[in-house]
């Protein structure tokens, strides 16, 4: 058996203990019954773009709070008029939703889009989530003591709105809705593949918010902030160890019972390949892993195609 072999096989194993606090199941019922009760508050207006094969808006809704997320809603401009399916994707960490040109390769497929900012980073979109404790650089610091104020708890009830939004336009099949994104992105897609009934599929590329507390130890991605918090502070470990449990992939993989498929870099780094293994061997619903020997936190070659090929098979086939 070659070293490659050897690696593969020992990350096809590695199945380490869930971290989920006792209070799990309870914190997101609660916070998914707040979010199911809470207006969205959206509008939805028409907007130019550079190509007259793009039927574009410009969406804002309320997710966690009363913070207006900006998202680009995006329809193929031909194809008839019968519901459609969408895929709903999250940026990675410090992106924003950028141009709605850029998402021309799923419309030319005939998929909708619902692009995103995730609150407080490169887009378009504030962030109103109260502060009450110092935070290092970037944005995960932010209510990193408590779970309930924490800017994860934030981002992942963002997502799961930007989903129920989704459903709820006249356009879309809500039976065809996928969920996808890369690093930060392919996290959210995760979590909300595990949080919520609506998504029937979903794709995470080189996932980020999966294994935290071993990735708190050895990434050299957006965890360093939390890892660069506790070191300032090396009384509250404990305390951002629970809260980074509550927003792990690894705690919620059993509950995604929907179609997933998952990439990984063995090189790297930032969401280094242990984390995102730990996750998906336990995830029990149909999946499919492409792995990239060589890559570090990027996918390269065909992987595009490799998606398109996975969104465009019937959910039902995939069961």
């Amino acid at each position: 058996m070659s070293y490659m072999e050897r690696r593969l096989a020992d990350l096809r194993q590695y199945r380490p203990d869930r971290t989920a606090p006792e209070d799990l199941e309870e914190f997101w019922a609660a916070t998914l019954a707040e979010a199911k009760a809470k207006p969205l508050n959206d509008v939805r207006e028409r907007a130019s773009t550079l190509s007259p094969y793009i039927e574009a808006y410009r969406v804002t809704y309320e997710g966690f709070d009363e913070t207006p997320i900006q998202g680009w809603y995006l329809l193929p401009a031909f194809g008839g008029e019968g519901k459609r399916p969408c895929v709903v994707l999250f940026h990675g960490y410090t992106g924003g939703k950028g141009y709605p040109e850029q998402y021309s390769d799923l419309l030319m497929l005939g998929f909708a889009v619902f692009a995103i900012d995730v609150r407080g980073q490169g887009g378009e979109t504030g962030n109103l989530l109260p502060q009450s404790f110092g935070m290092t650089r970037g944005w995960i610091t932010q209510g990193l003591l408590d779970p309930k104020t924490s800017y994860y708890r934030a981002i992942t009830v963002d997502a799961l709105q930007a989903v129920r939004w989704t459903s709820e336009q006249p356009e879309i099949d809500p039976d065809r809705i996928c969920v996808a994104g890369a690093s930060q992105g392919g996290g959210l897609a995760l979590m909300t593949l595990a949080l919520s009934d609506i998504p029937a599929k979903g794709i995470a590329d080189i996932p980020n918010m999966c294994h935290m507390d071993y990735g708190i130890l050895n990434s050299t991605g957006s965890l360093t902030e939390a890892a660069e918090f506790v070191s300032r502070h090396p009384d509250k470990l404990e305390a951002v160890l629970r809260t980074l449990s509550y927003f792990d992939a690894l705690n919620v993989a059993e509950r995604i019972r929907k179609p997933v498929f998952v990439s990984v870099g063995l090189k790297d780094t930032i969401c280094l390949p242990e984390t995102i293994f730990a996750v998906y061997n336990r995830i029990e619903a149909p999946k499919r892993m492409q792995v990239y020997p060589f890559n570090g936190h990027y996918t390269s070659g065909d992987h595009f195609r490799k998606m398109a090929s996975f969104l465009l098979e019937p959910a039902e086939s995939q069961a």
